[in-house]
């Protein structure tokens, strides 16, 4: 053990008051070597090649294509560490799900036997420490900087004196995790519904009504084209990002979440030109955006007041819907499977991908009663809504942790 004393972390559990002190890797963890015979048939074995991001398994179909000296047996908890380069030296903790395939002998493992599995796991899964392995990797460039296993046991870390401590910390962190992944699948499952919903909301092509309506809705709904639907078709300003002057937004296709479709405020810009002669490019509620060209054509969104003062950049296209029409209830049918047809064929160009306003126009939409309309696109806006919640939630929990991890460790 090092004599060198370190200074205690910012946050620690109650009752825990001794300096933590710094130990070499060997005085935590074990090397284990469980080679085996390189198998005859088809298997599955393990990489490591983005730093805490877990394990990567691929299958291997033909053994004989695959030239490796050695194989080793991965248990449950081993900690395995890729000492190549390539993949920035990349480390994890093994889980259940890896236990008993295989590892190359680019990937050596090891027993967390005299600390706590849950401590280990979150200290090596921070980024300081995938700096600490390269900082100690050898000269050289791409896979040929290896990194040697001696030096990497002869790492030191700072740990709590006591065990207790390592298993608290190490048990709050794996419940913190717990938390996120239930979160994680709450939100999958929202997302799931959706989409669900928004097939069976929708009339299948040569249906005259959804599979799931709203209570008392009973018309039969009709066929008409998008540019029958919208007041205008309109390009965008032609001028270039400025500064954020505090109050005038501009959105581009960037600007927009491929995800929830929602106006992303973490990089806002002005217009770099005169607003006064641009009031026509000022979004009012309700407008409808298009992505014209390049990978992200066909992604929308619907321009809502909270916003602000919004201006449309020229790679989008605008269509301002006529009142007698819902335009939020035009706005979730661009999310459907459908709409994502119509994108693949009418986008295919020579160059790049591309639909006009035109071809948006023609982009055919199966239209209920204005109140079904409404109750429809209500109904998704929540949805959204809730959606947007839990992923709120579930990026303030990721926040908490990665803050905490910073704050608990030192």
């Amino acid at each position: 053990m090092s004599d060198n004393i370190t200074k205690s972390p910012q946050i620690r559990f109650a009752g825990f008051t001794d300096a933590w002190e710094q130990r070499k890797l060997d005085e935590l963890v074990t090397p284990v070597i469980r080679e085996v015979p390189k198998p005859d048939r088809p298997y599955e074995r393990i990489s490591v090649r983005s730093h805490a991001k877990g394990t990567f398994h691929q299958k291997v179909e033909d053994p004989t294509t695959v030239s490796m000296d050695k194989l080793y047996v991965v248990k449950e908890n081993d900690l395995i560490v890729n000492i190549t380069f390539a993949w920035e030296h990349a480390i994890a903790v093994a889980s259940k799900a890896d236990d008993g395939l295989l590892v190359s002998h680019r990937f050596p493992t090891f027993i967390i036997d005299k600390s706590d599995i849950n401590f280990i796991h979150y200290f090596v899964s921070q980024e300081n420490f995938r700096i600490k392995m390269e900082l100690i990797s050898p000269g050289g460039a791409g896979r040929n900087r290896v990194l040697n296993k001696k030096d990497f046991v002869n790492l030191e870390i700072d740990v709590p004196t006591q065990i207790e401590e390592q298993t608290q910390m190490g048990t709050f962190f794996k419940n913190l995790d717990n938390l996120i992944t239930l979160h994680q699948r709450k939100l999958e499952l929202l997302k799931d519904a959706k989409k669900s919903l928004l097939q069976k909301m929708f009339p299948k092509d040569g249906a005259n009504a959804p599979e799931i309506r709203f209570a008392g809705f009973t018309d039969a709904w009709e066929q008409w084209k998008l540019g029958e639907l919208a007041e205008s078709f309109e390009y965008g300003l032609n001028a270039s990002a400025t500064e954020f002057d505090g109050e005038n937004k501009y959105l581009r296709i960037t600007d927009i979440d491929d995800e929830t479709h929602e106006f992303k405020t973490v990089s806002l810009t002005s217009p770099d030109i005169d607003l006064s002669s641009a009031d026509n490019y000022r979004l009012q509620e309700g407008d409808v955006l298009f992505a014209r060209t390049g990978a992200s054509v066909g992604k929308t969104y619907r321009y809502k007041a909270f916003d602000g003062i919004v201006y449309f950049a020229g790679f989008l296209i605008r269509a301002r819907i006529k009142p007698e029409y819902d335009s939020e209830f035009l706005f979730q049918n661009t999310l459907t499977e459908r709409y994502n047809r119509f994108i693949t064929i009418t986008s295919q160009r020579s160059g790049q991908p591309g639909v006009n306003a035109q071809e948006y126009a023609s982009f055919i939409i199966s239209v209920p009663k204005f109140d079904e309309q409404r109750k429809i696109g209500s109904f998704f806006q929540e949805l959204d809504h809730l959606i947007a919640l839990h992923k709120s939630e579930l990026n303030s929990l990721k926040n908490l942790k990665e803050s905490l991890l910073q704050q608990m460790f030192v």
